[in-house]
């Protein structure tokens, strides 16, 4: 099978694509795979970097003011005509769209060309891409109920995100563990907050963790611009700061995550069933990361703390909840699991399998 996957802009978009690609390859080695993403964007350094093929356009959002919105619709014009001849050059039996503006005249190329449209919405809220191409798909995977109110049921699955079956499919590294200077004997919280961390999260960690349990243990990866002012603000040995996790080789020992709601996060964590603080992002499009996390929250299987009302106070009050009370952590780490796609990879491809017959 040839399978032309556009996607772009921000990690959310892009490693679901990669996961779903990687599992393509694994099912049949003979697949060929083609990116279409951003230039100038992380996708251009990341997907090459897995080895995947990869053509750049030149894509821009419908936001800001009146000329930038002209810009963007001329790009999208110029976009559209290199990704029809992509498209004629590449002859793939399936498209599909992760999402990120880029992915818009990729999927409507492909559509013109009289290939088969699979759309992925990671979020609980639709993306702009796949709200503008919805209307042309002849699939939708969805990683919430709530799209269904949106998108109907028609030609919408909820098969879930590829990140999930990635995390399910890990190994836990127990020398890696230890490396970080864990103990296999006690609990373990995690608090990761992305790539550059959160100066706001980490003022509030300080007042938080100070009150922590002695026999609780703690990893908190600051992020690298906070590193250096973060490492050396505890004394409880308990504490380990680092700049950087690998999360899913350790996934398996963490009681407790704190992190943000992005949906890869959200389908690593329901993967794994682990119970969780929320601090959704305020800075993201729709603010779906708060949606994200009030699906989950409703689930009962996190707590929420939005950005704007976080302090240390509260952040230690939820975190001892958990923390201190055994039943509740299991409860909601069952209620987790029953949120998780981990045969998400699968079951997309099972379905491309169908459309193109």
């Amino acid at each position: 099978m040839k399978i032309l996957i556009a996607t772009g802009g921000t990690g959310g978009h892009i490693y679901p694509a990669l996961a779903l690609a990687d599992a393509a390859c694994k099912q049949d080695p003979k697949t060929e795979i083609l990116f279409i993403g951003n230039h100038d964007r992380m996708e251009a350094k990341e997907i090459p970097a897995h080895g995947y093929a990869f053509k750049g356009l030149n894509a821009s959002g419908l936001t800001g003011n009146v000329f930038n919105k002209i810009k963007a619709v001329t790009l999208m014009g110029i976009a559209f005509t290199k990704a029809n001849k992509i498209v004629k050059e590449f002859k793939p039996d399936i498209a599909v769209g992760f999402g990120g503006y880029v992915s818009a005249p990729v999927m409507m190329a492909a559509h013109h060309n009289h290939v088969p449209v699979m759309l992925h919405e990671q979020n609980s809220i639709v993306g702009a891409a796949n709200k503008l191409c919805a209307r042309f798909a002849d699939a939708i995977v969805l990683c919430y109920e709530k799209c269904f109110d949106e998108l109907g049921r028609e030609k919408t699955r909820l098969l879930g995100n590829p990140r999930a079956s990635i995390a399910k499919q890990s190994v836990f590294d127990e020398a890696y563990y230890k490396s970080l200077g864990l103990s296999m004997d006690k609990p373990l919280v995690l608090i990761v907050m992305g790539s550059l961390g959160s100066t706001s999260v980490n003022e509030a960690m300080v007042t938080a963790l100070k009150e922590m349990k002695a026999d609780i243990q703690i990893l908190y990866v600051s992020g690298k611009q906070n590193y250096e002012t973060m490492k050396n603000k505890f004394s409880n040995k308990n504490i380990k700061v680092v700049d950087y996790v690998n999360q899913i080789a350790i996934m398996e020992k963490v009681d407790c995550i704190i992190c943000r709601a992005g949906a890869t996060t959200a389908a690593e964590i329901t993967a794994f069933g682990i119970p969780a603080i929320l601090i959704p992002s305020p800075y993201v499009a729709n603010n779906h990361q708060y949606y994200n996390a009030k699906v989950l929250v409703d689930k009962k299987c996190a707590y929420m703390i939005e950005e704007k009302d976080l302090n240390g106070k509260l952040l230690f009050e939820k975190l001892s909840r958990i923390m201190n009370n055994s039943k509740l952590r299991e409860e909601m780490h069952e209620n987790m699991l029953k949120n998780g796609f981990v045969n998400a990879s699968d079951d997309i491809l099972t379905w491309m399998k169908e459309l193109v017959g």
